[in-house]
């Protein structure tokens, strides 16, 4: 008998969907250092999770490395690539724990699941121990990616999107949602309000990678690109407000 997934459970009336998965990439977290982490964005983005979580919506975070170490750049220096993105994944593991320390200090409950085992940091992947913390009102901090190299933490967070049924995936970026290129090399870059998956595939927009938009259009799973840097934009954005991008059948 197959598993059903439970309803996420009410939150407030503002916010449009009940339980989310918030994709954060590594290079989010250095703020204008040129890498590892800057603590007082930590906190600030912290701050806007908190705020989110205190109104009932059930919290899934995933967070990349990339501000500490990237796989496919060690693989242009000569690493082997399955190597390298394993170095990539124990880095997604560092910023999980930052993330989980900022939050507990603001009385925020988490856990850390990652996907390669090391029990004594933190506890390893099993989806219904990760389903029971968010029906206990726990943030749950996804890390080390799918726990397979040749996949990135995009993939990862569509494929723990539908594994804990979420409504809804909200990338988080530098820019205030998808542009047909990068509008700080581009000025004629074009801006988009809504999107279809098939758009970003056909267009090969660079908002996630192509395996983790099939993810979120076979389990229909809506993403909302929106700008991280901006104070209080991830509780705006589940509100339909401010500036964001959205991307759904």
């Amino acid at each position: 008998m197959s598993d059903p997934l439970p309803k996420p459970k009410k939150s407030s009336d503002a916010y449009r969907y009940g339980r989310v998965l918030l994709k954060i990439s590594g290079e989010a977290l250095m703020g204008e250092l040129p890498y590892g982490q800057d603590m007082k964005i930590i906190e600030r983005i912290c701050s806007d999770i908190a705020q989110v979580h205190a109104a009932g919506v059930q919290i899934c975070l995933v967070v990349g490395g990339g501000n500490i170490y990237r796989g496919m750049s060690g693989e242009a220096n000569g690493m082997e690539r399955a190597s390298a993105d394993y170095m990539g994944m124990l880095a997604t593991v560092l910023n999980a724990l930052a993330l989980q320390n900022t939050l507990e200090k603001m009385l925020v409950d988490t856990r850390v699941l990652s996907a390669i085992e090391m029990k004594e940091i933190c506890e390893v992947y099993i989806r219904r121990r990760a389903i029971r913390h968010l029906e206990h009102n726990r943030v749950v901090i996804f890390a080390a990616g799918t726990g397979n190299p040749f996949f990135t933490t995009d993939t990862a967070a569509a494929l723990r999107a539908a594994e804990m049924g979420c409504n809804a995936i909200l990338k988080a970026t530098m820019v205030d949602g998808v542009y047909s290129a990068d509008p700080k090399k581009d000025k004629n870059a074009q801006r988009y309000d809504k999107l279809t998956y098939m758009d970003v595939l056909s267009k090969d927009l660079k908002v996630m990678d192509a395996s983790a938009i099939s993810l979120a259009r076979e389990n229909k799973i809506p993403m909302l690109v929106f700008p991280i840097h901006t104070p209080g934009s991830f509780g705006q954005v589940l509100q339909g407000k401010g500036a964001y991008t959205l991307i759904s059948e």
